[in-house]
């Protein structure tokens, strides 16, 4: 058996490791070849402290970043590509940066420390493999095994020591900056109530439009004061007023059927006795867990989405559940084991996206949606291709998001080019595409990035002045509500006098989502700290006033805590650690002299 493995393993680890190192590589042998001096020539892309970046390495990442984000099997939008540079630039300035502090610190890895991390910590892509994997976990007995047969590929070995020569001092590096990181016994027992422990009430909004009816007088003065002194609110950046032609990815009916067949397929062979951990690497979409088999591991109430939530805690142990829809598509669900008011579960993911031959004429009728808006017109290709056409749609920079067509900003880019090549109002684009649709626009108008007048910004300006006097005065109102309920009426009673409704809510936790209350804000404090059968005073939320009366909590579990605290305190301590040597390499960043010469050559290739 262990030469059956060696013999596929020598040819399946090969290409792995050529994938799996060539990011790093460049890293490494880079540093020792691109350090010169200030010259430039064509295969640089910029300079971190005086030492080069090269085309080569930037190319290399790119396309590994390209690779992932393609993986769905649909082509990356402009804007797309540009996060992609974007991000390939970052990792790249930022690993210049760790590697310069190695050396500043004169870091090392020892052959000892290579060769137990090498034994003891496997690289990302081998831990991966089937290879290494008992009943489809990975297997450190077997792998060790492999690594110190005689006859394990001498390839391996050596892109395994030189992936921890690299790897071992980035360790010892974070190490060094996130020591003395420590979570306390408190600490993790105040997450672990903001996870656990329920308030329901009943809560009375403090509606302004039937508690101060009429107008309400802002003086110009008060405009001008408000507009003043919050200057920084008025700033905008570019914008366009466009009117477009979509043509929605969303799926159809067709598509969610086809979704939904295809999973009960999955549900019916999994039911029949087949390996969950190996249909889910085949069949989920769910990057983050199929190469787990599927695995989401230990949540409570609160951390998943609502239908998947309920499917889950009400699911047998054991049993496969019939196809759960979420906004992600249909779940084929698999409770292991349940806990107290915790679940650890497995899933199947079947997306609901466009079949393959609807893909193939939706993309067809994208291209005629193009071709004909620019022989025809915007409103003609719209009818012949079916496409929404929507008018008036207004798209900035700082607000590039639409409704049913998901980012303009590349529209917005298009607008103000156009306007600075000389075109006009009338300019139809070329097909643009976003994660939600195909569509083409028409300039109808352009304002350049500044500041918004006064006298364009008044409106605004008055209308949230009303509403914060309207706040006021139904504050007022709120306070005598709680003092009669303080008095000895009941909240119905107070809140009924004044055409006001006595409303429900929960039981929610302190860090889920609130649809009644929001999150996070003096609402949900209320809920959890007034004593229970006591009414709240006032509390002021973005979503508006509110009166709070807690009617029942449930505590938190002192013993369950103690059985995951170790798990916590682990996994909040990487985080607080992650967080750590994120900002010590934002400090380090913004003190580096960092040259970007992407705009040049790029020009220069194009």
């Amino acid at each position: 058996m262990m030469q059956s493995m060696r013999g596929k393993a020598g040819k399946v680890l090969g290409i792995i490791f050529a994938l799996a190192f060539v990011g790093w590589m460049f890293f490494e042998i880079g540093l020792d070849v691109t350090g010169g001096g200030r010259n430039t020539n064509m295969n640089e892309l910029g300079r971190v402290n005086g030492q080069a970046l090269q085309v080569q390495e930037y190319q290399s990442v790119y396309q590994q970043f390209a690779q992932r984000a393609q993986q769905s099997g649909t082509s990356l939008t402009a804007e797309q590509r540009r996060e992609l540079d974007e991000a390939t630039w970052n990792q790249l300035v930022d690993e210049k940066l760790i590697q310069q502090a190695i050396r500043e610190r004169g870091i090392r890895a020892t052959d000892e420390e290579i060769r137990l991390a090498a034994l003891n910590v496997p690289h990302p892509a081998l831990a991966q493999n089937e290879l290494f994997q008992t009943n489809g976990q990975f297997d450190m007995a077997k792998y060790q095994r492999y690594l110190q047969s005689p006859s394990t590929s001498e390839d391996i070995l050596l892109g395994l020591e030189e992936y921890f020569r690299v790897e071992v001092p980035r360790q010892k590096l974070f190490s060094q900056l996130t020591s003395g990181t420590y979570v306390s016994d408190a600490e993790l027992w105040r997450a672990w109530q903001d996870q656990n422990e329920t308030a329901t009430v009943e809560y009375v909004a403090l509606d302004v439009s039937r508690l101060v009816p009429g107008e309400v007088q802002v003086s110009e003065d008060e405009v001008r004061r408000y507009y003043d002194t919050h200057e920084d609110d008025f700033k905008r950046g570019a914008s366009a007023r466009l009117t477009v032609a979509v043509l929605s990815k969303e799926p159809t009916r067709g598509d969610t059927l086809a979704s939904l067949q295809r999973a009960e397929r999955v549900r019916a062979e999994l039911a029949g006795g087949a390996d969950f951990a190996e249909v889910a690497k085949r069949e989920s979409s769910d990057e983050g867990s199929k190469e787990r088999g599927g695995d989401l591991g230990t949540f409570g109430r609160g951390q998943m989405v609502p239908a998947f939530e309920a499917a889950a805690f009400a699911l047998p142990v054991g049993e496969i559940s019939q196809p759960v829809l979420s906004p992600f598509g249909y779940h084929v669900i698999q409770v292991q084991e349940k806990t107290g008011d915790r679940v650890k579960a497995r899933h199947v993911l079947i997306p609901v996206a466009k079949a393959d031959e609807e893909l193939d004429r939706f993309y067809a009728k994208a291209d005629s949606l193009e071709d004909l808006a620019e022989r025809n017109g915007i409103e003609r290709a719209a009818r012949a291709t079916g496409a929404a056409l929507r008018r008036d749609v207004t798209a900035s920079e700082s607000s590039p998001f639409v409704p049913g067509v998901g980012s303009t900003l590349e529209a917005v880019e298009w607008a103000e080019q156009t306007i600075r090549d000389g075109g006009k109002a009338g300019a139809v684009s070329e097909l643009l595409e976003t994660d939600q649709a195909f569509y083409v626009a028409r300039l109808d108008a352009f304002t350049p990035e500044g500041t918004t007048p006064l006298a364009q910004a008044a409106p605004q300006i008055r209308r949230r002045l009303v509403l914060e006097k309207k706040q006021e005065q139904a504050r007022k109102v709120g306070q005598q509500i709680v003092a009669q309920v303080r008095g000895g009426k009941t909240l119905q009673q107070a809140a009924a006098a004044r055409g006001l409704e006595v409303r429900q809510a929960g039981p929610f936790t302190r860090g889920a989502p609130n649809p009644a209350l929001g999150q996070a804000n003096a609402a949900v404090g209320a809920a959890f700290g007034v004593p229970v059968g006591k009414v709240s005073d006032v509390v002021k939320t973005s979503a508006g006033l509110f009166i709070v009366r807690p009617v029942a909590r449930t505590a938190a579990d002192r013993k369950a805590f103690e059985a995951q605290k170790g798990q916590m305190r682990a996994m909040a301590t990487a985080r607080l650690q992650q967080a750590a040597f994120e900002r010590w390499l934002r400090s380090v960043r913004k003190k580096a002299d960092i040259e970007d010469y992407r705009e040049e050559r790029f020009n220069q290739s194009a």
